[in-house]
């Protein structure tokens, strides 16, 4: 009896012995980085600006930014980003002049300098809108990883699904993190000053 115990308990552990042994070369095998690496976000850029001014990532070099794409017909979410970034700005005081954002189309079809000029209007004059042809906006797309895609609408008409992140980038253009809007302007505005 003992023998048909110690039988299956010995099988048992030969299988788990060698279960450990396959991770243990698995994880010797793997690169010397973490699993979970963290893509690169943001990079190079060439839009212009609601001025009809070509703009580029080095526009915006030396100083933090934030970077929100969205467009002008969103009927909320972009909206309320924009006046929250331009609570921040208030909440800044004279620190907002070392801080700057930057409002991405994601409709350049609609969204001309033209339109991003009287849209942008209504926030801080801080905000600075880009938009392009349609070949320029998708690299800036891919180039922060945001998903975006025209949806039908009844009537002909469209509105645009997007990624409605704020990204947070450090003086030399790099990604930080992404911002958390979901505070008082004070408590946000504290943080951008540490990337001063």
């Amino acid at each position: 009896m003992s023998m048909k115990i110690t039988r299956p308990a010995l099988v048992l552990a030969a299988f788990v012995a060698g279960l450990a042994a396959c991770f243990a070369a698995v994880v010797l095998l793997l690169p010397d980085r973490p699993i979970a690496q963290q893509r690169a976000v943001g990079g190079p850029f060439k839009l212009t600006d609601q001025d009809g001014k070509p703009v580029s990532d080095l526009n915006f070099r030396g100083k933090p930014f934030l970077v929100f794409f969205g467009f002008t017909h969103c009927p909320d979410v972009c909206p309320t980003t924009l006046f929250e970034v331009s609570e921040i700005f208030r909440a800044l005081g004279p620190d907002a002049k070392n801080i700057r954002a930057m409002f991405v189309t994601v409709d350049p079809e609609r969204d001309t300098p033209a339109v991003l000029k009287d849209y942008l209007a209504s926030f801080d004059p801080r905000i600075i809108g880009v938009t392009g042809d349609e070949a320029a906006v998708a690299a800036a797309e891919k180039s922060y990883r945001v998903y975006a895609k025209k949806v039908p609408t009844d009537g002909g008409g469209y509105t645009m699904d997007h990624t409605a992140i704020v990204y947070l980038m450090n003086k030399d253009g790099r990604f930080v993190a992404p911002f958390n809007m979901k505070r008082r302007p004070e408590e946000a505005a504290a943080e951008l000053k540490r990337y001063l």
